[in-house]
């Protein structure tokens, strides 16, 4: 029993044997790998909407720090943190009452030396007269005239105390120097403030109507950008108008546009500042935070491939050209595309030539494409 068995598994291998025999002879030997069809296409120009991301600081178009004037103790807050003010408007008032008695005192002081200015006046004017009469010397008549001229000194020097008085009086109430939002209110009734010491501006008053972003740029791209467009003044004038990326990666609705370019690249971070700015109607963007500028720009007339068309030996690019009937390597210089996908073609390539872009992990030198490849145009 085993042993017919045996010869039936027998029978069955040389039959499969045969087979494999047959089945060899008939296509001539093994399957030439070489006459594999692949895809391919042929270069020719088209256009790309490229953009580029540059992190960010958002800034009000104003952030001015408010810092009191006079010394004195804080008697009044008059607004709340994140209050919308105007100019003008009151913020804070301190201690009033020193500086409103040296106010009155200014003024007597003022009134006092118009008094002396008018007798002396009138003393000067009378020894002029007594002189012509020759009553009273020389020596009478110029000391008049000096207790004169003292008189009017005083008078002048008065009024400037006055003035100064005044001013001192008004700065009691700090006012808000522009139309804005108001920060951090790090000072409560009863601190003792003054012009010089502090730590801290008793707050901040932020212009949020338009808002400042800056980005950096490095000395390449900048230099790119510039020949791009021919000059500095021509980027400001052309750049097309840019989006903000928000810290939660959503877009800000509104677009904004760059209107400053610094002319000095950092030295130590090897980059050049700019800035962009944006409206801000319904408050969304707040100062001090944070973002991405992302501009966009078209290229055009450009030669486009797929990245999985590349390879890469010592960080050079190569593709494979078909030349001939036949896999050629190429060697290229490449810019990305957004989304990772495509490689723009900056040289190596030129429009017409035909590019592997099936199988080039595994492709060799020399490789006979087959002719019934079919070509796309990109």
């Amino acid at each position: 029993m085993i042993a017919q068995k045996t010869l039936i598994q027998n029978a069955l291998l040389a039959l499969l044997g045969l087979a494999a025999l047959t089945a060899g002879g008939c296509s001539g030997g093994q399957i030439d790998p070489h006459q594999a069809s692949y895809a391919t296409l042929v270069a020719s120009p088209t256009s790309r909407n490229l953009s580029t991301r540059y992190s960010a600081t958002i800034r009000g178009r104003q952030d001015i720090e408010v810092y009191p004037e006079v010394s004195g103790k804080l008697t009044r807050l008059c607004v709340t943190e994140g209050q919308q003010v105007h100019k003008g408007q009151l913020l804070f008032v301190i201690d009033q009452v020193p500086y409103h008695a040296a106010l009155l005192t200014a003024q007597a002081n003022v009134e006092a030396a118009r008094a002396t200015l008018a007798t002396a006046e009138l003393t000067y004017h009378s020894q002029q007269q007594l002189h012509q009469e020759k009553v009273v010397s020389t020596y009478s008549l110029q000391t008049a005239e000096n207790d004169y001229l003292t008189a009017r000194a005083n008078l002048s020097q008065a009024e400037a105390q006055l003035v100064n008085a005044q001013n001192n009086y008004s700065y009691t109430e700090v006012k808000s120097p522009a139309d804005g939002v108001v920060g951090t209110l790090p000072y409560r009734v009863g601190t003792l403030v003054s012009p010089s010491g502090m730590t801290q501006p008793l707050t901040t008053v932020s212009d949020n109507s338009q808002m400042y972003v800056y980005f950096s740029m490095t000395e390449g791209q900048l230099l790119e950008m510039v020949r791009r467009y021919g000059s500095k003044a021509q980027a400001l004038d052309s750049l097309p108008p840019v989006d903000l990326q928000l810290s939660d990666r959503s877009i800000y609705p509104l677009k904004g546009r760059i209107e400053s370019i610094s002319g000095v690249v950092d030295r130590t971070t090897g980059t050049a500042s700019l800035r962009a700015v944006f409206p801000n109607p319904d408050e969304l963007l707040f100062s001090g935070t944070s973002g991405n500028v992302v501009m966009t720009y078209q290229r055009r007339d450009v030669l486009v491939i797929p990245q999985d068309a590349t390879y890469e030996i010592q960080d050079q690019v190569y593709i494979f050209k078909v030349i001939d009937g036949r896999a050629t390597a190429s060697p290229i210089t490449v810019s990305r595309v957004d989304g990772g996908q495509e490689y723009i073609v900056e040289s190596g390539l030129e429009p017409g030539e035909v590019v592997l872009i099936e199988g080039v992990g595994l492709m060799q030198e020399g490789t006979v494409i087959n002719s019934a490849d079919k070509a796309n145009n990109v």
